[in-house]
């Protein structure tokens, strides 16, 4: 079971899994990898994940995305194929490393022309945009001390009606559990809260995986 999955017994996760539209060769050698790196490779997004991504861009046609936060290459995949043939995905990372095996995954995928990889702080990525650079969608899968900073340079960014997807909004259930006070959690529940409160989204968050909050832009 993937441990981003708490909220589900094995036999339910797979049952999930069975029913749900499964890896495909390219994405299937492309998590087999990324395990191989140890418990770092947990950053990954679940599987499940990825499948709502890339149906969520196809529904909303999206056509400009941005991701913070990459590691190997997996969630930019699942956005990539969703895309139109003139559609664009910018992905903010730091990590040379793990980056560089997602592009040779995007590149047997056949989505590496629609991928821009930039390496540096995320922040400073987004600042440096020209004023009207807009997206349709964004995910946030990085450090979460920043979350909200994220967010705050995304929402001005994002077209009327864009979405915004943010990664491990439960944290493994340790957003209500009083005795967790480590900086991430703490930073979390700052965010959520922020979030469920803030009149320029409509935000729900959704047990899927560790938690994924889906915002949208209010027009």
């Amino acid at each position: 079971m993937s441990p981003k999955s708490f909220l589900l017994t094995s036999d339910v996760h797979d049952y999930l899994l069975a029913s749900s539209t499964r890896p495909d060769a390219v994405q299937h050698d492309l998590i087999a990898e990324t395990a191989t790196l140890g418990g770092i490779s947990g950053m990954q997004i679940a599987p499940e994940q990825g499948v709502f991504l890339t149906l969520l861009c196809q529904a909303a046609g999206v056509r400009r995305a941005v991701e913070i936060g990459t590691f190997t290459g997996y969630s930019a995949l699942c956005i990539a194929r969703a895309l139109p043939a003139d559609g664009t995905l910018l992905c903010c990372d730091v990590s040379e490393e793990w980056t560089s095996v997602g592009r040779r995954y995007w590149e047997r995928a056949g989505v590496a022309g629609a991928i821009t990889l930039t390496l540096g702080p995320a922040l400073e990525t987004l600042r440096a945009l020209p004023a009207g650079a807009t997206f349709d969608l964004a995910f946030i899968d990085a450090d979460k001390p920043s979350y909200l900073a994220y967010y705050e340079e995304l929402v001005p960014r994002l077209s009327p009606g864009g979405l915004i997807l943010v990664d491990n909004t439960l944290w493994s259930g340790r957003v209500v559990d009083p005795d967790a006070h480590d900086p991430d959690t703490d930073a979390i529940r700052a965010f959520n809260a922020h979030v469920a409160a803030d009149p320029r989204t409509d935000t729900v968050l959704l047990p899927i995986g560790d938690g994924l909050t889906l915002c949208r832009v209010t027009p």
